[in-house]
């Protein structure tokens, strides 16, 4: 048995459950009516060229964030990969929505390394990075659980909310995309946000 794969797939799990936990928590506190739910908190951090990018980032149109790390070895990719996906798929319907990726781990996910990472999939997807503070301000305002786990070889990886946030365009959220959610459904709930 690969008990490096088994773990893995724990991550996975665990992930996604954070996230579903995360959802019915902030749904249940508003009675149940996700389109009350209002998340976020004022941030000064940089995106993938360096530059600095605030909160203001995600209001004027509509938008989807995901949580992650550069050194995620399932999560991570297969969801920026699907991301990808959705932005083609979409088109020009989709040109207005801004897709950002904002580190966990921001210790080792530099500008540099979150502009080479979200290349790999897309020019589509902005990486979000800085201070270790604000960063976890950042995730505290939007309700994001991550947690650094030591590994057997002395490092460590990153649990983590595998959910995508989708935002109006007042910077709230409407709804989510969960890990590994059908194609169908992701690009339902997209289009429910851009038309909004």
């Amino acid at each position: 048995m690969n008990f490096r794969l088994l773990r893995y797939a724990l991550w996975a799990l665990i992930a996604v459950l954070c996230g579903f936990l995360v959802f019915t928590y902030i749904n249940a506190r508003n009675g149940g009516n996700a389109q009350a739910v209002q998340l976020g908190v004022p941030f000064n951090l940089v995106d993938q060229n360096g530059a600095p990018i605030t909160d203001a980032a995600f209001k004027g149109h509509p938008t989807a964030l995901f949580f992650g790390f550069t050194h995620c070895p399932e999560v991570c990719p297969t969801t920026l990969f699907e991301m990808a996906g959705w932005l083609k798929t979409l088109g020009d319907e989709g040109k207005d929505l801004r897709v950002f990726f904002i580190s966990v781990d921001p210790e080792r996910d530099t500008p540099d390394v979150m502009k080479g990472y979200t290349s790999a999939f897309t020019d589509r997807i902005t990486g979000i990075t800085g201070n270790p503070q604000e960063v976890e301000k950042l995730l505290k305002g939007w309700k994001i659980y991550a947690k650094k786990v030591p590994t057997e070889n002395g490092d460590y990886t990153m649990d983590h909310t595998a959910s995508v946030m989708l935002l109006d365009r007042d910077g709230r959220l409407r709804s989510t995309i969960d890990y590994k959610e059908s194609p169908d459904v992701a690009l339902k709930k997209l289009r429910l946000l851009i038309a909004g």
